[in-house]
């Protein structure tokens, strides 16, 4: 792996554990196994290392939810597929922590790439409930953007239930229980 991507590896790892502030140079540059200057020879400082870091979390967060939204299935189960999908609920949602940031959310650069992917999986959801709806899996009065919301939201409240509580289980509950609201009468 080049030096470039080492740094860029490291930041994301360093930003969903700590969080901007508590990412120093110092600590990605020894995550990094990097040298003391190579920071700034590919990068013009901390914002811009971050900035390249937050993306790549935001579009590997889009490949992994298109990877299960766009696989075989009805709309409901690719939206089961993707509420169930393997994930590491205690760590978190590596996109989500960074709403949680205050300096990533008061820097306009640094929020845009989390609200864009938020706002894709929000549209790419809405498209899935609409495409249900056409096909009489989900009643013709339900919105595919508040369940879209609704979807993200679980996913996303989960991941602090479950990290607050120290278990899963709470996690697994609100999908469960947002399925049950979800599933076809037919099921």
């Amino acid at each position: 792996m080049s030096t470039p991507e080492r740094l860029i590896e490291s930041t994301r790892e360093l930003l969903w554990e700590r969080g901007y502030v508590g990412t120093s140079p110092k600590a990605v540059l020894e995550r990094a196994g990097a040298g003391q200057g190579s920071m700034y020879h590919h990068f013009k400082g901390k914002p811009d290392l971050a900035l390249a870091a937050i993306r790549r979390t935001a579009e590997e967060m889009r490949t992994t939810a298109e990877g299960v939204l766009g696989g075989p299935g009805t709309p409901y189960e690719r939206i089961e597929a993707y509420l169930l999908r393997e994930r590491d609920v205690l760590r978190g949602c590596p996109v989500g922590r960074l709403t949680m940031d205050p300096e990533v959310v008061a820097d306009d650069a640094l929020r845009a790439p989390v609200d864009e992917t938020l706002g894709w999986l929000r549209a790419r959801l809405a498209g899935i409930v609409e495409e249900g709806k056409e096909r009489g899996e989900f009643a013709p009065s339900v919105n595919g953007e508040e369940i879209a919301a609704a979807v993200v939201a679980t996913v996303q409240g989960g991941y602090v239930l479950a990290r607050a509580s120290g278990s899963p289980a709470a996690f697994d509950a609100g999908v469960r229980g947002l399925l049950a609201l979800l599933a076809p009468r037919d099921r």
